[in-house]
């Protein structure tokens, strides 16, 4: 959540509601398996990924 509050330039304050669950634990991921059986190899990071959803995202909102 930071990381997209940091590239929106969001300047507000983020305020979790604790009484509600977070989600599930926080897990590694490896694409080990999606790199032998298909071939898959993550093109880019996960910072340059978001930046260009929000691109995106800001290009085409209504």
């Amino acid at each position: 959540m930071e990381l997209i509050a940091k590239l929106t330039n969001f300047k507000g304050k983020i305020i979790w509601d604790t009484s509600k669950p977070d989600g599930q634990p926080r897990r590694m991921l490896n694409i080990s398996k999606a790199e032998k059986e298909f071939g898959f190899k993550a093109k880019m990071n996960t910072e340059e990924g978001l930046k260009k959803t929000i691109k995106w995202y800001l290009d085409n909102k209504l």
